[in-house]
């Protein structure tokens, strides 16, 4: 046994230096792991989120009757497109929802134009007049009046409330016979302006406008632009007009449909096939069939109907872009 000079044997510093670096090894290697994670709690399953009116629970029946609400609203139109390509036979042989022997639409539709030296052109052009004017007069009275009573604070405001509310109530054909005495009376009877004139009337366009224009036109804007120094009508049409655009639109819409499909009206103000709207004349070809004598042109009144209700179609795929609500919405701090 050797010892240095300190009296400790070599030995036993040998085998102090080892347990050292053993210790120092296991540290590290501790160091190097990771630490052991605590148990987690058992996972809960998450809770449903309550249903709001914002968020609903499905409805079984409900979609069910959406359902048949869908089929109900469909099966005409899909009725009328599909036997608007029979010609006259297979009208009458087939079944009506499936298709005929020959596809006839295009030929169909060339001879109801032509038919009586172009009777279809020209009650076509005629209720585009009476579209054009009628309900194009409707939406303009109806924007700067329910404009005006929203608006603007005058002696007897009420009073013109009560009258609208209570013409809104009055159904169209109980006034249609004392109009036809007035304009029988004033020597309008039997022109354009025996419906032009009447359909330019229309209450629940301006009750549907006032009530608009006083949700989608704050008070404050208006005030804001006549201390700007802004006249009435700049404010009206630079302010006020394109806030309005989905009430306008909508009470477009709505006259536009009411005097493209006007049939009662016209058929006691018109006596001349010259001015009848295409409601009247294709009424007259389903009387044909009745008539001793009569030529029946059901396949061309099938094709004349759907032509009518294709312009329609149209303006409502084309304008319902402009239906939102809430143009306004925010551009005043309340």
């Amino acid at each position: 046994m050797i010892t240095d000079p300190t009296g400790v044997s070599s030995d036993t510093r040998e085998r102090t230096v080892r347990s050292g670096v053993d210790l120092s090894r296991a540290a590290a290697g501790s160091a190097g792991r990771p630490a052991a994670e605590p148990p987690r709690p058992p996972v809960s399953r998450r809770r449903r989120r309550p249903h709001t009116p914002l968020d609903p629970r499905p409805s079984i029946p409900l979609t069910l009757v959406t359902g048949l609400v869908l089929v109900y609203t469909l099966l005409p139109l899909v009725w009328l497109v599909i036997n608007a390509t029979k010609d006259q036979e297979d009208l009458l042989d087939s079944f009506g929802l499936w298709l005929g022997k020959d596809f006839q639409l295009w030929d169909n539709v060339s001879r109801t134009l032509a038919y009586d030296d172009g009777a279809f052109v020209r009650w076509t052009l005629n209720t585009l007049l009476y579209v054009a004017a009628g309900a194009g007069g409707a939406t303009l009275l109806a924007v700067l009046g329910g404009y005006a009573l929203a608006v603007y604070e005058f002696p007897g405001r009420r009073a013109v409330f009560a009258v609208v509310i209570g013409a809104v109530a009055v159904p169209g054909t109980a006034l249609a016979v004392p109009t036809f005495l007035m304009f029988s009376g004033m020597g309008l009877a039997d022109t354009p302006w025996a419906v032009i004139i009447p359909s330019l009337i229309s209450p629940f366009g301006l009750y549907l406008m006032w009530v608009f224009t006083a949700e989608a036109v704050p008070a404050e804007l208006l005030e804001a632009a006549r201390i700007d120094g802004a006249g009435e009508l700049r404010i009206f049409f630079k302010i006020a007009l394109p806030l309005l655009m989905p009430g306008t639109v909508t009470v477009l819409l709505f006259s536009m449909v009411a005097t493209w499909n006007n049939y009662f009206l016209p058929l006691i103000m018109i006596k001349d096939p010259d001015w009848y709207p295409l409601t009247l004349g294709l009424n007259a070809w389903s009387a044909q069939a009745r008539t001793a004598g009569g030529e029946p042109v059901f396949d061309l009144i099938i094709t004349g109907s759907l032509l009518t209700i294709t312009p329609i179609v149209v303006v409502f795929l084309l304008l319902q872009r402009y239906w939102q609500s809430g143009l306004a919405a925010g551009s005043v701090k309340e």
